[in-house]
C-alpha cells in the first residue's frame, strides 16, 4: 500500500488526499448524526475502503493491477446498488430476485475475496472460500457434518444482501467504532504524540540496565495503548528503539525480540486493545468500559514479564544503560507531555468518568488531536504545517481502516456461512467428546485451535472464528463468558510472536537486520507471559474483575507476578544448571497457576 504520499504525482496525491478526507470524515461524521440503515453505513464503508486496496496497493504483475480496477468499477457499482435499493432490498428478506442481484451479490463476494488477499495474503481469503463451498456443496456430504441443502437465492442473499455475512454486525464494529479509534491512533501518531510517548519512556527507563530495551518496553506500552496495532506499534516505536538499542551493541535478534513482543502486547494493552476488544464488547453485550476493567491487571502481567526478562537479558549481555546524550530533558518532556495527555485524557474522562460512548469519547480525542496539529513542541503555530499532518493523519488512518476492514469483512463470511449451515453447533459437540467432559482437555483443545488458525488468518478474525466454534465449549464447561473471550482473544494473539508465521517478529527482524528465527527464539522466552497468563486468569478468575473484588485481584497479581518472574528466570538465565532452572521453571508454573481463592 502507499508508503511514500509525498513522492506521488501532484494529482493522484491529490485524488489520495480527497479520499482520505473523505473516509475520515465519513466515519467522524456517522458518530454525530442518528440512526442510519446499516444497508447505507455498511456498504458505504466497503465503497470508501476498496480504492485504497483495489488501486493503492503494489501488486506482483500488471495483470492483477488491471483486476483490481475491474473489481474496483464493479464492486462500487454493487455497492451503490444496495444503498440507492436497500429499502426494496430489507423487503426480500435475504433471498435474492432476478439476474442483476445475483451478479451483485457474487461481485461483492470475489471483491472481498481478493481485497483479503491483497491486504493479508492466501490464508484468509482461501478459508472464507472453503466456508462458501461448504455452504454451496456441503449437503453432499454424508453423515453429521453435512448440512441440508441451502438455496442458492438464500444462500448468497442472506450473505450479501441481508446482514448474515459481509454487512452483518462484525462489519458494524468495522465502520462504527474500530474505524474512530484507528483514526484517532492516526491523528495522535502523526503529531508530536509518537515523539510524547518516546521521550516519556526514555525518560522514566533509559539510565536503568538495558535501558534501551526496557524504553521499547514502555513505548510500545505507551503507544500500544491508542494504536491497538503490533504492525502499527513495530514500525512506529522500533524505528527508534531497534536502531538505538544496536548502537549501544546488543544482540540484533534481543532487539528485534524486545519490539516484538512489546508490540504485540498493544493488542491487550486498555484502552484500545486493538479491533478485537470492541468485537468482544459487541459479542458479549457488554460496555467497553468492562472490556477494560478485565484486561487491565492481565496486560500489567504482560508488560511485566517482559520487564524481568529483559533485565535478565540486560544482565547475561552485560547491557549498559542509555547515555546522558539520548536521554530528554525534562524540560522537553514536560514540553511534549499535552500531545498525548491531552487526547488520552479527553478519551479517558469522556469514557469512564462521563461515561459517553466509546465512539463519541474518541472523537473527543480526535478533535483535540486534530487541534494539537497547529502547534509543535514550542507552541509554535503553522497553519501550513497543520494542512500537511492532517492530511497525512487522514492517508494513514484510511489505509489502516481498509486492512482491517477487508479482514473482518472477509470474516464476516466465514461467520455467515457458520451460521447458515449450523457447523459451528456440530464442531462444539466433537470438541466437546474429544475433551471428554475435561475443562482442561477442551482448554487445550481451544488454545491448539487458536494458535494455528492465529497462524494462517489475522488475530483479529482467528479470535471471531474461535470464539464462534469453541466460545459456547468453555462456557458449558463452567466459565464465564468473559473469561471463555479472553482466554480466545490471548491464544489468537500468539501468532504474532510463534513461529512458523510470526507477523512482529518478520517485522522486527528485518530492521534489526538479522534471522528471523533468532528473534523468534528469544520473543517467544520474553513472551511466555502470552502462553500462562491466559491460564491464570482461569484459575484465578478474581484478576479479571478488579471492579467487584479489588483486592482479590490485587492479590491474584501479585501471586502471579511471582510466578511469571520465577519462569522467565529459568527460561532466559543461564547462571544456574539446566536441573535447577527446569525447577524453578516448575515452580513458577505452580505459583502462576495454582488458585489463590
Amino acid at each position: 500500500m502507499l508508503n511514500n504520499e509525498k513522492n506521488l504525482q501532484p494529482n493522484l496525491y491529490l485524488v489520495v488526499a480527497i479520499l482520505a478526507v473523505l473516509t475520515v470524515g465519513f466515519h467522524i461524521y456517522l458518530i454525530f448524526t442518528g440512526l442510519m440503515p446499516n444497508l447505507v453505513t455498511r456498504p458505504l464503508h466497503l465503497a470508501l475502503v476498496l480504492p485504497w486496496i483495489f488501486l493503492f496497493t503494489k501488486d506482483e504483475s500488471q495483470t492483477t493491477k488491471y483486476i483490481g480496477y475491474i473489481l474496483l468499477v464493479l464492486s462500487l457499482f454493487s455497492s451503490f446498488y444496495i444503498i440507492l435499493n436497500h429499502v426494496d432490498l430489507e423487503d426480500q428478506y435475504g433471498s435474492l430476485e432476478n439476474s442483476l442481484q445475483y451478479f451483485v451479490a457474487i461481485t461483492l463476494i470475489v471483491s472481498v475475496l481478493e481485497m483479503a488477499r491483497r491486504s493479508v495474503k492466501l490464508a484468509l481469503p482461501t478459508t472464507a472460500l472453503i466456508a462458501l463451498l461448504y455452504g454451496l456443496f456441503g449437503h453432499y456430504i454424508p453423515g453429521n457434518f453435512g448440512h441440508q441443502e441451502i438455496p442458492i437465492d438464500s444462500f448468497l442473499g442472506t450473505l450479501v444482501i441481508a446482514e448474515g455475512g459481509i454487512y452483518g454486525s462484525l462489519t458494524g464494529i468495522s465502520v462504527n467504532v474500530v474505524a474512530v479509534f484507528v483514526i484517532l491512533g492516526a491523528f495522535v501518531g502523526v503529531g508530536e504524540g509518537g515523539n510524547a510517548f518516546m521521550s516519556m519512556s526514555t525518560k522514566l527507563a533509559g539510565k536503568l540496565r538495558g535501558g534501551a530495551a526496557k524504553v521499547s518496553v514502555l513505548a510500545s506500552a505507551f503507544f500500544g495503548s491508542i494504536s491497538g496495532s503490533a504492525s502499527a506499534n513495530v514500525a512506529s516505536t522500533g524505528a527508534f528503539t531497534i536502531p538505538t538499542m544496536k548502537r549501544l551493541k546488543y544482540p540484533s535478534s534481543l532487539a528485534g525480540a524486545v519490539e516484538a513482543v512489546a508490540s504485540t502486547g498493544g493488542q491487550i494493552m486498555p484502552p484500545l486493545m486493538g479491533a478485537g476488544a470492541f468485537i468482544m464488547a459487541e459479542l458479549l453485550g457488554v460496555k467497553y468500559t468492562t472490556i477494560m476493567s478485565a484486561a487491565i491487571f492481565p496486560s500489567i502481567l504482560f508488560f511485566f514479564t517482559v520487564w524481568i526478562g529483559v533485565d535478565i537479558f540486560a544482565k547475561k549481555y552485560n547491557l549498559v544503560a542509555m547515555s546522558d546524550d539520548d536521554i530528554p530533558t525534562f524540560n522537553i518532556v514536560i514540553k511534549l507531555a499535552p500531545f498525548f495527555l491531552i487526547p488520552f485524557g479527553s478519551l479517558l474522562i469522556a469514557l469512564i468518568v462521563i461515561g459517553k460512548t466509546p465512539q463519541y469519547s474518541a472523537a473527543l480525542a480526535i478533535f483535540a488531536s486534530i487541534f494539537l496539529l497547529f502547534v509543535d513542541r514550542d507552541w509554535n503555530f503553522s497553519l501550513k504545517k497543520w494542512f500537511e499532518l492532517f492530511i497525512k493523519g487522514c492517508i494513514v488512518a484510511s489505509k489502516q481502516i481498509a486492512v482491517i476492514a477487508s479482514i473482518i469483512i472477509c470474516a464476516g463470511i466465514i461467520i455467515g456461512v457458520l451460521n447458515l449451515t449450523g457447523v459451528g453447533v456440530k464442531i462444539t459437540s466433537a470438541i466437546l467428546l474429544l475433551s471428554g467432559g475435561h475443562l482442561w482437555v477442551a482448554l487445550l483443545l481451544t488454545a491448539l485451535a487458536c494458535l494455528i488458525l492465529g497462524m494462517e488468518v489475522p488475530t483479529t478474525a482467528a479470535y471471531i472464528i474461535c470464539v464462534s466454534v469453541a466460545g459456547p465449549i468453555l462456557q458449558e464447561y463452567g466459565l464465564s463468558a468473559l473469561q471463555t473471550h479472553l482466554f480466545i482473544f490471548w491464544f489468537a494473539l500468539l501468532s504474532t510472536i510463534t513461529p512458523p508465521v510470526c507477523g512482529t517478529v518478520f517485522i522486527a527482524a528485518g530492521m534489526a537486520e538479522t534471522h528471523w528465527l533468532k528473534v523468534a527464539s528469544k520473543a517467544m522466552r520474553l513472551g511466555v507471559g502470552l502462553y500462562i497468563i491466559p491460564i491464570a486468569f482461569i484459575t484465578n478468575p478474581y484478576l479479571i474483575h478488579p471492579n467487584e473484588h479489588f483486592f482479590l485481584a490485587i492479590a491474584s497479581l501479585i501471586k502471579i507476578s511471582l510466578g511469571l518472574a520465577l519462569i522467565s528466570y529459568a527460561l532466559v538465565s543461564e547462571s544456574k544448571t539446566l536441573f535447577i532452572r527446569f525447577g524453578i521453571l516448575i515452580l513458577g508454573l505452580l505459583v502462576a497457576l495454582f488458585t489463590l481463592f
